[in-house]
């Protein structure tokens, strides 16, 4: 993820802070230095704040090492504002074990409040006398965040852990992608109810950022289940562009550029004696020609990171790297030679045709049932 860097690695799984959670650690340290005009306040808000997301930590730890049960890799945790994110290499493939891993988040959450809470019992310290108790405060504190976050993350919505627990179990029943469907549009009736009860009861634009949020990523699970249901089990031979120009590194970024006004093709593999040298992308040609490079060779300018796939592989396991790559075009080889490129345009021109055959077929199909 952009503006994040990664502070810690722990069982192969990268930690990320956002730079926006910087920003939050900057924020909670003001106002609590404002409000009592103390640098111990400031310092014990940024503590407290540290000691939540260090919950959310262990949090996502819990899908991570529950994905793993399954054979599924977490590629990093990244702390935001809003909470923490885990990428996971790919979803689940049975609704069970997505089940599992959204509950396993849940689960950790609620053995630090027990944990906190038998601390309490232990040190003798009941809930309505931790506030005079110094720093049994903070862990009471640290534990009704996390009750809160709990009953939060539990709610029916996109992208809390609730939603896809949602998901799961409707998958166990329907098909994947209307029970995602059934799961997004309650994410959005949800954060809806959220900026409406940000704007109109408790005037608190936290709760309107929420909304937005859980709005977008629900519409985003409906849009990646969409995609999934159009890509899942179809080739790349599918979708990619076959009648291909390859270019020699030795050529110059002018003559590409002639290439791209005669003809449809804006990425080119750039092929060095039969070997796939690197690609020359829509995007680097238009940073030389700004950079007044266009008399310089191709493999100047080529981009050297990129991954290939084959006329054989899913459609969706090449998008995927596609998506994670440096490159948006990637060669397609049988062997050494390169018989078609893939790229994020061509995928989505697919995706659309395919959408609208449905969507004719499903028409055709009312019309003869109304006649």
């Amino acid at each position: 993820m952009r503006w994040s860097w990664t502070v810690a690695r722990i069982k192969g799984i990268d930690v990320d802070i956002h730079a926006t959670f910087l920003i939050l650690l900057a924020w909670i340290g003001i106002a609590a230095y404002q409000q009592a005009h103390t640098a111990g306040a400031a310092i014990i808000g940024v503590l407290l704040t540290l000691a939540i997301f260090l919950s959310v930590v262990l949090h996502e730890f819990g899908h991570a090492i529950m994905a793993q049960r399954f054979g599924v890799k977490t590629k990093s945790i990244t702390l935001l504002p809003i909470g923490g994110v885990a990428r996971l290499e790919r979803m689940p493939s049975r609704p069970r074990e997505e089940l599992l891993i959204a509950l396993a988040g849940p689960a950790v959450t609620v053995a630090i409040i027990v944990v906190l809470y038998l601390a309490l019992v232990l040190g003798r310290v009941s809930l309505a006398s931790a506030p005079s108790r110094g720093g049994w405060l903070f862990v009471a504190q640290v534990m009704w965040v996390n009750v809160i976050l709990a009953i939060f993350n539990l709610l029916p919505a996109f992208p809390m852990d609730g939603g896809r627990v949602l998901r799961a179990a409707l998958a166990m029943r329907t098909s994947f992608e209307h029970a995602t469907e059934i799961a997004a549009r309650l994410g959005k009736a949800f954060a809806l109810l959220f900026a409406l009860f940000g704007l109109f009861v408790v005037n608190n634009p936290f709760l309107v950022i929420i909304g937005v949020f859980v709005w977008l990523s629900a519409a985003a699970e409906s849009s990646a289940a969409q995609l999934k249901m159009t890509v899942g089990s179809v080739a790349v031979s599918r979708a990619m562009i076959t009648d291909v120009r390859t270019l020699a590194p030795t050529e110059s970024v002018s003559a590409a550029i002639e290439e791209v006004r005669q003809g449809f093709q804006h990425d080119f593999p750039v092929v060095d004696h039969d070997d796939i040298a690197g690609v020359l992308t829509r995007e680097g040609l238009l940073r030389a020609m700004v950079e007044g490079h266009a008399d310089e060779p191709v493999g100047q300018v080529m981009q050297t990171k990129f991954c290939s796939t084959t006329p054989d592989e899913s459609l969706e396991q090449a998008l995927a790297r596609l998506q994670e790559g440096h490159c948006q075009a990637m060669p397609v080889l049988r062997g050494r030679q390169v018989v078609g490129l893939l790229t994020a345009e061509k995928i989505q021109e697919y995706v659309l045709i395919s959408t609208a055959r449905r969507a004719g077929r499903a028409g055709d199909g009312d019309g003869r049932a109304a006649a």
